[in-house]
């Protein structure tokens, strides 16, 4: 048939180009989720100079990962571009709570609105691991100003009452942080209970040895 050949030639050509384009972003998706893995651990464990070098890689990966699917915009949606990407934003966010920095903000990471505000819920949930990490050291008083940051996350989070085909399914992130909030709320209430119970404990000791 005249002219199908060349049709299909044509179609071929770009699914051999978006193909090669799917599995180069594809390796770089991975690349990036364990880069940002890797600085949210260094990040709990106090190496923030570490965290933020593993943080600078990890962008540099995520805009080359961009570069890849820029000619083929529905890839740029796909669901490993999209976590890739709210990785970026978690792994930053938590940085900056953890140094008491400014939240970054999503255009100055690149990173869609919708991965990042999954990557802000993912962040706070993040927080209730340091929470109790720093409540074993009687830090309460940080624990309580961290406490306030995952309070203040979840305000903003449960404001953004959109359909999942817009927030990337925020609505269940959300449900999740009020959960892990409230479990790490009543944590960090036992911890100042107990507390305030050993300090009583040892007034009266001290009382009775006079």
């Amino acid at each position: 048939m005249q002219g199908l050949e060349q049709i299909e030639e044509k179609i071929r050509q770009n699914f051999v180009a978006k193909n090669a384009a799917r599995d180069a972003a594809l390796t770089k998706s991975r690349e990036v989720i364990r880069h940002c893995s890797l600085s949210i651990r260094a990040s709990h464990r106090a190496e923030y100079e570490n965290a933020a070098q593993i943080l600078e890689t990890a962008r540099g990966v995520a805009d080359a990962m961009k570069q890849d699917v820029t000619p083929y915009p529905d890839l740029h949606y796909t669901g490993y571009v999209q976590d890739a990407l709210k990785e970026i934003a978690e792994a930053h966010i938590v940085h900056a709570l953890l140094t008491n920095q400014p939240i970054p903000d999503p255009d100055a990471l690149g990173v869609d609105y919708a991965a990042y505000l999954n990557g802000l819920g993912e962040a706070a949930t993040e927080m209730r691991r340091y929470i109790l990490d720093i409540i074993r050291h009687e830090q309460l008083e940080r624990s309580e100003a961290m406490l306030q940051a995952m309070d203040d996350i979840y305000a903003m989070l449960v404001t953004m009452d959109f359909p999942d085909a817009l927030t990337g399914g925020l609505r269940r992130q959300t449900d999740i942080v009020r959960g892990v909030l409230e479990k790490t709320r009543g944590d960090l209430t036992v911890a100042w209970r107990q507390e305030k119970l050993e300090k009583r404990l040892k007034e009266f000791e001290q009382k009775v040895e006079r």
